[in-house]
């Protein structure tokens, strides 16, 4: 009987783990890793200050609890700072950021620039902005009332004037800043049904493309967000039939979620998108194209 070894017999469990360790050492030895270093991540945000409006809950919430997770520091408005605000900035605040909500009437501009003044004065910066308060009042244009109109105008676009006009010199002389709008595909199509929301939403575009051209040179760039259907509170009111209805005209076949426009809003806050102004991205699973 011979003594040879046969490939197929030779026993690779000892070697295949040690190569996988060397291979391990050598990616780290190529990528300069010291492991007599500490090393820190920074986070996208870290050390910037966002004010963001109507942040209580839905999409707003979403928004200020990735922020945070990215680190920074949150100061939010809301109409009223009730039990729900509160709760919100309490699951801020785990994330080990500063964190503050402020009673605000957004519509009201001699008392946005208040509101404003004191965020600088407690955060000692503002970094982003995000408009992001609104309501609806639907009702076809032949029924709609002057009230109906005017509330919507008055909440959704009035309030995006009064921030940014009060948060822009700021920015200014910190020669940087990024204002996010929060439209809709509304304000981009339009919609049966919601005269004044969509043109509230397609004024917030406008307004964005505006200051993207006036403050650019300042540093400050604007954008806005059209989110699609995104399953909140509001639509889930709507009946499941309705939904479903919704989610056949949408290509990924889902809604989105709050989360889904807090990834976005992410980016345009960051710096990695420091060459990105005057622009709309539309989160809605490619149901506009």
């Amino acid at each position: 009987m011979s003594n040879e070894r046969r490939d197929d017999d030779l026993d690779f469990s000892n070697i295949l783990p040690n190569f996988a360790s060397l291979q391990k050492e050598e990616n780290k030895r190529q990528l300069g890793f010291d492991p007599k270093k500490i090393y820190i991540v920074m986070k996208l945000l870290e050390g910037k200050t966002a004010i963001i409006t109507g942040a209580a809950r839905g999409i707003g919430k979403a928004l200020a609890l990735k922020f945070a997770q990215e680190g920074a520091n949150i100061a939010f408005t809301d109409l009223n700072i009730d039990e729900n605000a509160q709760n919100t900035e309490k699951e801020i605040a785990a994330f080990g950021v500063k964190v503050k909500g402020y009673a605000s009437n957004a519509a009201n501009f001699e008392e946005t620039h208040t509101i404003v003044n004191q965020i600088l004065a407690d955060f000692g910066s503002i970094d982003i902005l995000v408009n992001n308060a609104g309501i609806t009042k639907d009702g076809l244009m032949m029924r709609m009332t002057e009230a109906q109109w005017d509330a919507v105008l008055t909440v959704n676009l009035k309030s995006a004037f009064n921030f940014i006009h009060a948060c822009t010199p700021i920015m200014a002389k910190q020669r940087k800043g990024s204002i996010i709008n929060m439209s809709s595909v509304v304000g981009v199509h339009g919609n049966a049904g919601q005269c004044n929301y969509s043109a509230s939403k397609a004024g917030m575009i406008g307004l964005a493309k505006s200051i993207a051209q006036e403050m650019g040179s300042r540093g400050i760039r604007a954008n806005a967000i059209a989110p699609g259907f995104i399953i909140t509170a509001m639509t889930d009111q709507l009946s499941d039939a309705v939904k479903e209805e919704w989610c056949k005209k949408i290509p990924l076949r889902r809604g989105g979620t709050p989360e889904d426009i807090a990834e976005v809003a992410t980016f345009l806050a960051s710096d990695m998108s420091q060459y990105v102004t005057g622009q709309v991205i539309q989160v809605d699973g490619g149901m506009n194209m």
